[in-house]
């Protein structure tokens, strides 16, 4: 390998030449790839309420659905407009008040059964269905006709309209998000390092693995808007680490040799060598989630798993090269690091490891049962800035009609008229449930016959099929809660006793069987990213105990990073516990490997534990506070600016974890080391002779 290493070094400017000339096609890639907005999307394939949605728009050609609610017009204005719609591409049907009477039937002489679906004092509702997915390019660009032709009386409501404004507030805010980061991670590091310019030698270097990581993502075809929003962010945040050991093992490698190049290849062999492990680890923690049967993991799981391999060849390979050129800009523009001597913490930690390792003890009880219950919220127009137009338009919704979101049923097109009216008033008198609407409901509104031939026969007609027929549900119970759930648990039972091939769907029956599953994805991940970051430590380090001691220490900081909304009364977006433990996971690792290390390194050299603790300490401690400041303040900046709380709620987590994970790695693991130093020294292979 140390050939290798310092051909790379020797060669350097084609090694920088080629890694620059491989942005080309990851461009190209960042362009082909597509994003998903809606996280429903990413539910099991085979449950009933997914496969009911490929039925709806195999057998009715629709899709998507909004609720429209328009203010203070006309029933002429109102005729227009949802006729205007029905012209707007891939918008398949237009089922509202005007729609129904060709505005020529006066609101008084309307059913009151139908006029209170459809008109509320001088609000009117109307339906539309697209021919598209919820989360389709197709009809997010529908949804942005419509409002180009409505005016401000116009409210557009529904998972498809809050799709588009998720889209068009990612794509205006993205590039921002890497703008902070990379500005704070900058400014941290140049106080922090002893050079102004190594800094951006780094973020440039980890930039150009970013792109090339974002870039192949065109293999997958399409990722979500969360991977895409924060990849970047977290690809910078754990692979800052590997830059920063690759800098501190060439500046001791220079004053072991005057050669250089010799030096750089040096410290690449060491660096490689001593992040290997870490860098597995770090993958085994993404590849856990892949495992979540809500595929949002997996998404965000290779994706980040390939950023870590870009970010280890960008250190090795990238990095020392452009390191090597700039040898001599780096040396001008070095500096005194603002950076203060660990050594009385290494004795601090040394003197008191007893008192430590019992408040360690003590904290992991309040932690764990806070981390185990915190609370989550499934409801995604929770995800976005109250103030956009779709997430007003679900408010107005409400507030006018008592209707939070609406059900949709496919029925066997056989069942009898009979059975169909007995299942209909049964399902009106659930609670909750404001209205039940269907080509029957429609049929028999007992208007006067000459009224009767005003409907239009298409909007009966859109409510069945050759194999099945259609009821829109309407509920004013709020997504993803426990009301709405028992609600649509009553409605189902209700269905299956009339047609057991019957399928409730829609945003939140979808919602109820996230919840499902992402309750059980959190306990799979757990257990599989323990196991192996278990084995992969026991592997790399040669130790029956020290796999146990260092994942003790992850767990316990993740869980004082997550115990933290559970005890402040904060709510976090449910993906928030499953993706936050992975994520601070191979960051912690990181840390408590590098800790580790240095303990195992002093020991063997014929260190006592005490001597051997401090020393750790003292030499780790610098370059774990440069890292965990780093990560801080890229991913704190981002969560402080990020109008979308699913992503400034991630972040949050993300930067305080950074911190927690440095306090328990610089304090507790060390002492837990020397309290249970002659077990390791017993059960781990190379320092058994100790």
């Amino acid at each position: 390998m140390r050939k290798t290493c310092l051909w790379i070094v020797r060669n350097r400017w084609i090694v920088i030449i080629l890694c620059v000339a491989l942005l080309i096609p990851s461009v190209l890639g960042m362009a082909a790839t597509k994003t998903k907005y809606d996280l429903l999307y990413y539910l099991p394939q085979d449950l009933e309420t997914v496969r009911g949605q490929e039925i709806l728009l195999d057998e009715f050609g629709k899709g998507a659905y909004s609720l429209i609610v328009t203010e203070g017009m006309s029933i002429n204005e109102q005729l227009r407009l949802e006729e205007d719609i029905q012209q707007v591409e891939h918008v398949e049907t237009v089922i509202g008040f005007a729609s129904l009477t060709k505005g020529m039937l006066p609101i008084a002489l309307i059913p009151e059964t139908i006029r209170t679906r459809f008109a509320k004092g001088d609000c009117m509702l109307t339906a539309v269905f697209f021919d598209s997915g919820s989360s389709s390019d197709e009809t997010m660009n529908a949804i942005t006709s419509i409002r180009s032709i409505a005016d401000e009386r116009c409210f557009i409501s529904g998972l498809s309209a809050v799709v588009t404004d998720t889209r068009n507030l990612v794509e205006s805010q993205e590039a921002i998000y890497v703008g902070i980061a990379v500005a704070l991670c900058a400014l941290v590091l140049m106080l922090t390092m002893d050079s102004f310019l190594l800094p951006i030698i780094f973020l440039v270097c980890i930039g150009i693995s970013v792109l090339w990581n974002l870039g192949s993502n065109c293999v997958f075809g399409e990722i979500s808007y969360i991977t895409k929003a924060v990849a970047a962010v977290l690809q910078l945040g754990v692979t800052l680490d590997y830059s920063i050991f690759l800098w501190h093992s060439y500046k001791e490698q220079k004053k072991l040799t005057n050669d250089k190049d010799v030096a750089m290849a040096e410290a690449i062999r060491l660096t490689f060598s001593s992040i290997i492990g870490s860098g597995l680890t770090t993958i085994a923690g993404f590849v856990a989630i892949c495992f979540m049967s809500f595929t949002l993991g997996r998404d965000l799981g290779l994706v980040m798993s390939k950023g870590v391999v870009m970010g280890l060849l960008g250190t090795v390979i990238l990095l020392p090269c452009v390191l090597r050129a700039l040898d001599k800009a780096i040396e001008k523009t070095s500096h005194k690091p603002l950076m203060f001597s660990a050594a009385w913490l290494g004795r601090f930690v040394a003197k008191h490891y007893v008192v430590l390792c019992i408040i360690a003890a003590l904290l992991a009880l309040p932690a764990f049962y806070g981390y185990r219950n915190v609370h989550v919220y499934y409801d995604m127009s929770k995800l976005m800035p109250q103030e956009l137009p779709s997430i007003v338009a679900n408010n107005k919704l409400e507030d006018s009609f008592g209707m939070s979101t609406s059900h949709l049923v496919l029925l066997d097109a056989q069942l009898g008229d009979e059975d169909m009216s007995a299942m209909m008033d049964e399902m009106s008198a659930v609670d909750g449930v404001t209205h039940v609407l269907g080509a029957k409901s429609i049929d028999d509104l007992g208007l006067p016959r000459l009224i009767e031939g005003m409907i239009p026969s298409a909007i009966t007609d859109s409510f069945r099929s050759e194999n099945y027929q259609l009821l829109l549900i309407d509920s004013a119970y709020v997504i993803s809660t426990d009301e709405v759930n028992a609600q649509i648990d009553t409605l189902n039972e209700i269905l299956k006793r009339y047609d057991p091939s019957a399928m409730l769907i829609g945003e939140a029956p979808c919602t109820k069987d996230l919840i499902s599953c992402t309750d059980t994805d959190f306990k799979v991940v757990s257990l599989i990213s323990i196991v192996a970051i278990f084995v992969i430590i026991l592997l790399v380090q040669k130790s029956l105990t020290l796999p146990v001691i260092l994942v003790a220490v992850i767990e316990l900081a993740i869980a004082a990073n997550l115990c933290v909304p559970f005890y402040t009364g904060t709510e976090l977006p449910f993906v928030g516990p499953i993706l936050i433990s992975t994520i601070q996971l191979g960051a912690t690792v990181d840390y408590a490997i590098l800790m580790t290390t240095r303990y195992k390194q002093n020991r063997i050299s014929g260190a006592d534990r005490t001597e051997a603790v401090q020393r750790a300490v003292a030499s780790g401690t610098p370059s774990l506070i440069v890292s965990g400041i780093g990560f801080f303040a890229a991913t704190y900046g981002v969560s402080i600016y990020s109008d979308i709380h699913i992503i400034s709620s991630l972040c949050r987590l993300i930067a305080r974890g950074a911190l927690v994970s440095v306090i328990v790695v610089v304090l507790f693991l060390p002492a837990l080391l020397m309290l249970l130093d002659k077990i390791v020294t017993k059960t781990t292979l190379d320092m058994r002779k100790f």
